[in-house]
């Protein structure tokens, strides 16, 4: 099975399933003497595991992450970091009516298309477990962009039809609410719509928005390694996003050219900055030095108690009702998630950028010797 890593310099590879012992991740290309420790990576996975509210999945998992190698008296070395998280509470017997039973709107069908089987019980390397993984290991490009000033902060901005309004936005009220929402009227109402739905055994899906601080201008390639690009593929990975749009996003569609261009200005000591941010922050898939700003639609969760009409493996046409913990919605503990792959998207851009221009390849030996 191709495709379970990520980045050019600052690789991340993700291995295991839901239902399997555990899940992990080996971080390849983090440089040495960036302090480093199981709770730095436990304050990540805290924001992620389950069990945290009613809005969340029953199962208990403490998600305590273990590092395995590449870290020596609270530092990096420089060597591959390996990581685990222990799966401590699947229940695999709550998968068994749907062995030979495609799940509408999983990926059961299109997984046995490929491979031939599939691991029903919770979706194997398609389940969201596997992002426990991804958080892990974002947490550490998280703690290298600190070390630069650069801060990566998500939150939830709709819920169903709910949205934050920028009038209320609070970053400090994201964490005060059970959805994540910076805006606690509006995250009142969320809850209440999301009650309902539960009521229904229905589910609801939702918009989480990202911010980049402190990138400085430069970074990203003008053709296929673009910025936007690389955060695009690294969000659009995330199993439940359907959609991806930054700055304005479609909204830019519906407006002019004189509307739309960022005015350049002369900020601070005459430096180049711009008077608005439409583009969010990168312009011909470079950063312009702006805030970057970006937001990921996720889709319903696809699990859900009412019955569905579907299909066997067989072409059977037949009717499912779906067992087990399952989130009424993704959006809250996928915030952090998105914080981890923005993070690591950056690093790696950061990392690659070092050797664009030759006076810094220069500077730096010269300085070395």
């Amino acid at each position: 099975m191709a495709g379970s890593t990520l980045g050019t310099i600052w690789k991340v590879t993700t291995w295991g399933e839901s239902h399997g012992r555990g899940v992990g991740v080996v971080v390849d290309g983090c440089p040495a003497g960036l302090p480093l420790s199981e709770s730095d990576i436990q304050v990540y996975l805290n924001r992620r595991k389950p069990g945290q509210s009613k809005f969340t999945t029953k199962r208990q998992e403490s998600d305590e992450a273990e590092i395995l190698s590449g870290v020596f008296e609270g530092k990096t070395t420089g060597a591959p970091i390996s990581m685990v998280v222990w799966n401590t509470d699947q229940q695999s017997k709550d998968y068994g009516n749907i062995e030979n039973v495609y799940r509408p709107g999983h990926a059961d069908f299109t997984f046995d298309s490929k491979y031939g089987f599939r691991d029903y019980r919770g979706g194997g390397r398609s389940s969201g477990r596997e992002t426990t993984a991804r958080v892990a290991a974002g947490a550490i490009a998280a703690a290298f962009l600190k070390q630069l000033g650069i801060t990566v902060t998500a939150y939830a901005k709709s819920i169903g039809p709910y949205e934050a309004d920028p009038e209320r936005f609070n970053i400090e009220e994201r964490d005060n609410n059970r959805l994540y929402m910076p805006d606690h009227e509006m995250a009142l109402k969320a809850e209440a719509y999301l009650e309902e739905m539960m009521a229904k055994t229905d589910s609801v899906g939702g918009v989480v928005e990202c911010i980049i601080d402190g990138v400085p201008a430069g970074i990203g390639d003008p053709v296929f390694e673009k910025y936007d690009a690389a955060l695009a593929k690294a969000i659009m990975s995330m199993g439940a996003v359907k959609g991806f749009e930054i700055g304005d996003g479609f909204a830019a569609s519906r407006s002019i050219g004189s509307e739309n261009n960022d005015r350049f200005i002369s900020g601070k000591d005459g430096k180049v900055e711009k008077a608005t941010n439409h583009a969010g922050g990168i312009l011909g898939g470079i950063s312009d030095g702006s805030q970057v700003m970006f937001r990921a639609a996720f889709k319903p969760t696809p699990s859900i108690a009412l019955p569905q009409k579907t299909v066997t493996r067989q072409g059977e046409e037949t009717e499912i009702e779906i067992k087990g913990r399952h989130d009424p919605i993704i959006v809250p503990r996928a915030v952090v998630v998105v914080e981890a792959m923005a993070a690591l998207t950056t690093a790696d851009l950061l990392l690659i950028n070092m050797s664009s221009k030759m006076d810094r390849i220069v500077s730096f030996y010269k300085k070395e010797k």
